[in-house]
This record gives C-alpha cells, structure tokens and sequence, in this order.
C-alpha cells in the first residue's frame, strides 16, 4: 500500500518494500514498521533501520529510542569493525509484550501465554470428549487465574492481548466428534469472543485454527519462507492456511484454505480428503482394533499406536494429500507446501517423505511442483498461532505479514 505522499509502505523485511515514512502523522504505522523489520532480521542497528525503511537517521534514532524506553527493544552485544565506533545491535526484548493463545480443539484446549519472542512461558491443558460453550469459558478463567498468579504484577500489566484459535462451524461437526446434537448447538448461537472479551481488561481475537496454525508457522517459523506458500494442518480434523505477499490470506469469511473439504479421488469414486487424511480416521481405526484412541489427545509426541495401524493411516493421508496438494497448485503456484500438526515428530517426518515419495506419480504437467517441508512450530500451532493474532494487530505493520 501507498502513503498520501505516493511512498511505497509494503511489508517489512524486504529492502526494496520496507518503507517509513517521516511524517508524524505515520509515527505509530513507523514504530511498527521497526518492530516487524526487527522481527524479521532478529537485530539491526539504528543505521541499518534507517536504509532499510527509508527514514532519516534521526527519525530512525528517535523512534527506537522511544522503543527502547517502553521496553519493546533493546541492546545487544557491540560489534566493532575495522574503523569508526562499534555498531550495536537492537533486538526485541523478550518481555516486551506477552499474549495469550487459546486453542479450543474438537478433543482437547490449550492455553499458553508467549512472550514478545514467542516463546512458550506458560500452559494450560484440557482434554473432553467434545467441546462446550460454558466449559471452555471456565477453563479459560481458571487457566488465566493460574498463569497469571505465577507472574510478577509488572509483566501481567505487559499482557496485550488473546488470541483465540477454533475451527469453523463447530456445531456442524456433533456427529463426527461423537456429540449430542444439543451440546454443540451453542457454538452456533454464543459469540465466544465477545464473551471472553467481556472477562479481560485486554483485547480478544479469534480467527479460524488451521489459518492460525499457518500463521504461527509464517510469524515464529524463522524460516526463509517464499511470498507464497500452502500450508496443511494436520489434527483432529485436517485444515489449512495460504500465504500470499508474505501475508496470511483468510479470504473475506476467514475460511480460506480451509482444505478439508476438497474432493479426492478414493475407491472408484470421491470423498474429502478431511475423511482421509485427519486424526479422526486414525481414531476410529484403533477403535476398531479394540483400543483407546484417548491418548492421541494427551500429548501430541508420546503415542502408543500400533505400527501397522499407523502405517495404513500414514500412506491413505499421504495418498489423499498429494492430490490436494496438486489441485491446490493448480490454482496458485506455490514454490512451497509446509505439512504440521497434532502428530510426533517423528511421524509428521515420515508424512511428509511418503507424500514426497508419492509426487512423481501425479501428473504434474503444466504446473510446477512445489517443494516441501516439515513445519517447525509443531502441536502448539495452533495455540501459537493464536497468540500471534494480539501480536500482529498490535505491533505489525499488516496483521499477519512479515
């Protein structure tokens, strides 16, 4: 996007896009600007700053400044060159901010609190059979009650914001998530954030689970991601996000990427690939062989499935992916797929090799094969995408661009 002067104020991290602009008008747009650039390089000094925005050197100087007083930023270690005096470093302070991150799943919620860093201070966990409106609003009192009695009163004052991160249309799913119909009817007809939002003195975001998983991946991955990427979140349902200019595209509903639902070719005939490649299925396969699925939802790295049931659900979700990941490139040529979820490290490796392994077998011709790779964030997508939401509207110059 443009300034009134014409200036070009695209996103931060690019040295041909990153632009401020000297007006004090723009002052608030220029300090997030700095941060989101800061972010992105994981220090600069003030000179550098200043080329890479395009603002004065005493604009530049005077607005990390101010950010350093506010505790937003601050010094790092001298580097000293050949000539001249030692350039120093500025990074953003790990106590800067903290944000909340709620995940309300389909078999477990999770709440973490982040630090401006985004790394994990504290956590909260709860497993059920099927989310409520009324039980998830008492556990994210208590759990907030708990994190926060553990915090000095200075940092609790530094808490910006909650994020909350849950899939679309819960009240549509009671059949698959094995739930009496009138339970999950409140989903439909309770505005869950206006409710938490009313019990904070901070803001409330909510935006749908795997766009935050994606957008957890795009703001903390630490990556160097291409503009445009696909990302698949695999839970208890599969889901997905969509980068586009370095931005996380929601799309006007905020159900962009929303994979689940796509048809996939499956025994002669077409299902979606959310009855393919999701937990559900991995769930409903150790019922049948006589065990309990429960422990899939306790934690995320330590399972005890059998191998064979593991190995055919493994090679259907690859099978199915790979055709979701063609047809999706078919409509945006993604340089990258990033494949996550609620699965062991270990298995979320070998997804990713087996669908690779199975790339060669799509007919590929007339688009272009993207690469792949395994996510980094891991089971807290999700909750970290969500504390990502209070983040980028407050301190990012495009919420959920870098």
């Amino acid at each position: 996007m443009a300034n009134k002067n014409g200036e070009n104020l695209s996103e931060a991290g690019s040295e041909a896009g990153a632009r401020g602009s000297n007006q004090t008008g723009l002052r608030v747009y220029n300090e997030r600007l700095i941060l989101s650039l800061i972010r992105n390089q994981g220090s600069a000094a003030k000179a550098e700053i200043a080329r890479l925005t395009g603002l004065s050197a005493q604009t530049a100087s005077v607005i990390m400044r101010q950010l350093e007083q506010d505790g937003l930023i601050e010094r790092g270690d001298p580097v000293r060159g050949k000539v001249g005096q030692p350039s120093i470093p500025m990074r953003l302070a790990a106590n800067g901010a903290f944000f909340f991150g709620l995940k309300i799943g389909r078999r477990s919620a999770d709440l973490i609190l982040v630090n401006f860093l985004g790394d994990v201070i504290d956590r909260v966990h709860l497993t059920y059979a099927y989310p409520e409106p009324d039980q998830t609003i008492s556990f994210v009192v208590d759990a907030v009650a708990r994190i926060t009695k553990g915090l000095d009163r200075t940092l609790v004052d530094r808490i910006a914001g909650m994020g909350i991160s849950m899939p679309g249309y819960l009240w549509e799913w009671a059949d698959h998530v094995g739930a009496p119909a009138e339970k999950m009817v409140g989903w439909r007809t309770r505005d869950i954030r206006e409710e938490i939002a009313a019990l904070f003195a901070f803001p409330v975001f909510l935006q749908n689970d795997a766009s935050c998983a994606c957008g957890a991946e795009h703001v903390f991955g630490g990556q160097d991601y291409p503009s445009e990427f696909l990302y698949f979140y695999v839970g208890h349902f599969i889901g997905g996000g969509v980068v586009l200019n370095r931005t996380l595209f929601t799309g006007p509903t905020g159900n962009a990427g929303a994979l689940g639902p796509m048809s996939i070719p499956h025994n002669g005939s077409l299902s979606q690939l959310v009855d393919l490649a999701s937990l559900s299925g991995l769930e409903a396969m150790i019922r049948q062989a006589g065990g309990d699925p429960s422990g899939l939802w306790e934690d995320a790295e330590n399972w005890s499935v059998p191998h064979e049931i593991m190995d055919a659900w493994l090679e259907e979700a690859a099978r199915s992916m790979t055709y979701a990941i063609a047809a999706s490139c078919s409509v945006i040529d993604f340089e990258l797929v990033v494949i996550d979820g609620w699965l062991p490290r270990d298995a979320v490796k070998d997804l990713v090799s087996r669908i690779a392994h199975k790339m060669p077998l799509v007919d590929w011709a007339g688009l272009v094969r993207p690469e792949l790779r395994t996510g980094v964030i891991g089971p807290d997508a999700r909750s970290l995408g969500a504390a990502s939401l209070p983040l980028s509207q407050k301190f990012l110059t495009v919420a959920g661009a870098l």
